[in-house]
């Protein structure tokens, strides 16, 4: 969950409702005064440091509220929900009601396929501190690396306005033709001399971080100005001149770019709420695009796209299990910083002609997580307090029982372990290298994640055996031979499934030695089916992990369940096994 260091003396005095820098009486009173941010106190300030210089880190447990992740927003929460006024920010365009923009941004045609979206605002009349420029790069990464998944669906910068002749200009450009000094090159040991985009990705480290997003691609991100001075290169690093905010500096310009436009758009309005709650004064940017867009092809940033959620008073209190009428939903929206109202909708059920009672709320301009009535109900709940609701001892007496194949599971981890085997954990996500390509395998039913946070967790196993050649592949330093196993899930493509997927509970196991042949695994496989009481059959079989002629399909009343058998040389050299291997893969829910 992201955690956030925040300036002590700042946070207080941004989240108190008078503006005087109040605290809370006891740490207690604080951390319950936090569950309303759903956060929690994760270390307490150093008190031996001056006032100025005590943080607190504060740890977030909600991965759907990115605007608590800063200083302002999480202060903001508590301020509200403490009798604070809900703040307005009159500089959001909404439908039918655009603001004007003295700055434009041109989003040229070039960048449609690369990152295609862009936000941005201008923050001025205020002075840059040391806190605040510190705070601004812990939200611009915590946004970017947690809610644009390391920066490859969304990246901030950040820049000096003094500097910049406008329109601005979003480009691509040939990452070989366009060179420039990037931020902080000197100071890490370079030179002034600038550095072309493909050489950032080689050499800066900003570019070996963030360089898989855009190293593929023919034309890269640049931004420029009305005198093709380079802002910075998305999203990789921010140039060393216009780039470089400093603490003094007192009017910025803020952008975000990115690849999907609601999750920009909704970036760049968190920080200019943050920045407005800091005493600066945001001015819209006009963003143009050369194509069309979800949002048009002319945009003002920052904006309001948000649609508002209905909720029933019945939906509300069978969610929370109390009664409560449209007032008291309201006032507890309304210390969640909700604009809500009275409403009624016709819904599936009411009768002909008829509405049934509710509330009508709109997200704030910093949120976008009200997706069903639900979110609403939960915001009631925040809203009025966790502990207003009277406990209530639950109506049925139930008694916890273990599943029979969490029973079936355990008797066989019991049987392996007394045939000389080690137990195994391992994760159920990995890479497609160490799923599919190191395993002979054609992909065909393994499923892969739609949106990974890395390549190293971007598939479901299907298949525990993969697991276990990975830790044989880091085991060669081991007195042999070597048995492992493991019972665990594995998914893959079904089209019987409802969904199209089954999860199911497997065995698998790998002996690794000298004497690791077929007769071996026959063996072991007998031994486990005497003690488990089942009988069971082999018939060749063509897996690819294993060698042709030396494998077998295990058949259980006639039904295909695992495999065995002595594994592949080409398997054994794609993980670095030096020695053979033999292994066995159980569907133990067929033996049920």
């Amino acid at each position: 969950m992201p955690k956030i260091e925040v300036n002590e003396e700042v946070f207080y005095a941004l989240a108190d409702p008078t503006g005087h820098g109040s605290r809370w009486p006891t740490r207690d009173s604080f951390e319950e005064a936090l569950t309303c941010a759903k956060a929690e106190l994760d270390e307490d300030s150093d008190k031996s440091l001056p006032a100025a210089e005590r943080t607190l880190k504060i740890e977030l447990n909600d991965t759907n509220r990115p605007d608590l992740w800063a200083t302002a927003g999480c202060a903001r929460q508590l301020r509200i929900h403490n009798g604070g006024r809900r703040p307005e920010y009159p500089f959001f365009s909404r439908s039918g009601n655009v603001q004007k923009a003295g700055h434009k941004v041109l989003v040229d045609a070039s960048v449609k396929d690369v990152r295609p979206y862009l936000a941005g605002f201008i923050a001025s009349g205020k002075a840059v501190t040391d806190a605040s420029l510190r705070d601004m790069i812990q939200t611009q990464e915590k946004l970017a690396w947690n809610f644009g998944r390391k920066r490859r669906t969304i990246s901030m910068g950040v820049y000096r306005i003094a500097m910049i002749q406008w329109p601005i200009t979003y480009k691509g450009v040939d990452p070989d033709s366009v060179s420039f000094v990037p931020l902080q090159w000197e100071l890490l040991g370079g030179t002034r001399r600038p550095l072309t985009l493909r050489e950032i990705l080689k050499q800066h480290p900003k570019g070996k971080e963030y360089g898989f997003i855009q190293e593929h691609e023919p034309l890269h991100p640049l931004l420029v100005d009305a005198k093709n001075a380079i802002l910075s290169y998305p999203p990789i690093i921010n140039s060393a001149d216009l780039g470089a905010v400093q603490v003094g500096d007192t009017d910025l310009f803020i952008e975000l770019t990115g690849t999907d436009q609601p999750s920009v758009t909704l970036a760049a309005s968190i920080m200019a709420c943050d920045l407005a709650d800091q005493g600066y004064t945001i001015e819209p940017v006009e963003v143009e695009y050369a194509y069309d867009t979800p949002f048009g092809k002319k945009l003002t940033t920052p904006w309001y796209f948000q649609e508002p959620v209905f909720c029933s008073l019945a939906r509300v209190e069978k969610f929370l299990g109390e009664k409560l009428s449209a007032d008291e939903c309201l006032a507890a929206l309304e210390r969640m910083g909700v604009r809500a109202e009275k409403a009624g909708a016709a819904e599936a059920g009411a009768e002909a002609g008829g509405a049934v009672e509710g509330v009508r709320a709109w997200p704030p301009e910093y949120r976008n997580d009200f997706l069903h009535a639900a979110d609403v109900a939960e915001d009631v709940m925040i809203g009025r307090g966790l502990n207003s609701f009277k406990p209530e001892r639950p109506r049925d007496f139930t008694v916890g029982r273990l599943t029979p194949i969490t029973y079936f599971s355990r008797r066989v981890k019991e049987i392996l372990v007394g045939m000389g085997y080690q137990e195994m954990i391992y994760n159920y996500l990995g890479s497609r290298k160490d799923m599919v390509d190191n395993m002979r395998g054609d992909g065909s039913k393994i499923l892969r994640i739609s949106n990974p946070m890395t390549e190293n967790y971007e598939y479901v196993r299907d298949s525990v055996l993969a697991s276990l050649m990975m830790s044989e592949a880091v085991s060669g330093h081991s007195a042999y031979p070597h048995r492992i196993f493991e019972i665990g899930k594995v998914a893959y493509r079904d089209a019987a499934e409802n969904y199209g997927a089954a999860t199911r509970q497997y065995l698998g196991f790998v002996h690794a030695g000298a004497d690791a042949n077929f007769n071996t695994a026959a063996g072991q496989l007998q031994t486990l089916f005497y003690y488990i009481s089942r009988e069971y059959e082999v018939e060749e079989s063509g897996d690819s992990r294993f060698i042709p002629g030396r494998a077998a399909a295990i058949k259980y009343r006639g039904k295909a369940i695992g495999v065995f058998g002595e594994i592949h040389p080409e398997l054994l050299e794609n993980c670095g096994v030096a020695v053979p291997c033999i292994a066995a893969e159980i569907d133990i829910e067929a033996l049920l």
